[in-house]
């Protein structure tokens, strides 16, 4: 472990461990926690037995370790990488294809593991990257200042700036009419036919967001292309082919689409309260607008 500290002074420490940590002989090991956003959460540790403590078993035999851990009390990016290996009753790889570790929560102690209520945690952040090779996996991680690197601010355009849904949106995608759950009947790569939905009208889920509640592909979602009434069923294109199998049979969950114009905020949501966009700012013609040769010119 490589702790780096700047001038603000140097990492506190938990009382008992800091108090064992100055007797000399050491009983150190790491515990990692890695929270999936499906709500999973593994728990890991290079010690030779497993660990308990927040309700999370740590597990030793998974294999995973980490490279030097680099940390500062400034704003500068946090980082390291965590190897191990791949294996079936720890990290899958296709659990690593289906993208169930994209952005996982990451949480690493240094733990006593003879007294586990003496620990400190040493580091927070996310699972970025992840390069696998030979059985193996290496994940980037990064830390919370990694957030300083996103651009921020706003868009001043016409159509809405709102994710539908969101804080912003607040439109409640559970409230009746919004959303649907219903089996598949087939899947053909990025196509999924499902029965006739006859409570909603052709195109109603294009531009939505279809999630899988059930089967192999259960937590993941795609955005969905187009929304095709055919005969005696439903058919929608996605975006993007889920990245695990969706079989027939398998439950999902399908949203309302939004193509952020202020008309289908208004008729479709009754939402024209909160929308997010500026309808009325000017077009890149108004530029080279001429100037009124007749009537008034009162700029009214």
């Amino acid at each position: 472990l490589c702790l780096r500290v700047g001038a603000a002074g140097l990492m506190a420490f938990h009382p008992g461990l800091e108090a064992h940590l100055a007797g000399g002989a050491t009983h150190l090991c790491h515990a990692w926690a890695i929270e999936r956003g499906d709500g999973l959460v593994l728990g890991f540790t290079d010690h030779d037995r497993d660990l308990e403590f927040q309700n999370i078993r740590f597990r030793a035999d998974s294999g995973l370790s980490a490279l030097a851990l680099q940390q500062g009390t400034g704003l500068s990016v946090d980082n390291s990488e965590a190897i191990g290996a791949l294996s079936d009753t720890a990290i899958r790889e296709a659990d690593i294809d289906a993208g169930r570790f994209d952005g996982a929560q990451v949480r690493c102690w240094l733990v006593n593991w003879s007294e586990v209520d003496q620990r400190q945690l040493l580091f927070r952040g996310t699972i970025g990257e992840i390069r696998r090779a030979g059985g193996a996996f290496t994940a980037e991680l990064r830390g919370l200042a990694e957030v300083l690197n996103r651009p921020m601010g706003r868009v001043y355009q016409k159509p809405c700036g709102a994710v539908l849904g969101d804080a912003a949106c607040r439109v409640d995608l559970d409230a009746p009419g919004y959303a649907a759950e219903v089996a598949v009947i087939a899947v053909a790569g990025a196509r999924v036919d499902l029965p006739e939905l006859a409570d909603f009208e052709p195109g109603w889920f294009a531009r939505g967001r279809l999630s899988v509640l059930t089967g192999a592909a259960a937590g993941l979602s795609s955005a969905v292309k187009r929304d095709l009434a055919e005969a005696g069923g439903r058919r929608f294109d996605l975006w993007q082919e889920l990245r695990a199998p969706l079989a027939p049979g398998d439950l999902i969950r399908v949203e309302a689409g939004c193509d952020k114009r202020l008309d289908t905020c208004r008729y479709k949501f009754n939402n024209l309260l909160n929308y997010q966009g500026f309808p009325d700012i000017p077009g890149e013609d108004w530029l080279a607008a001429q100037p009124a040769v007749a009537g008034r010119s009162t700029g009214g």
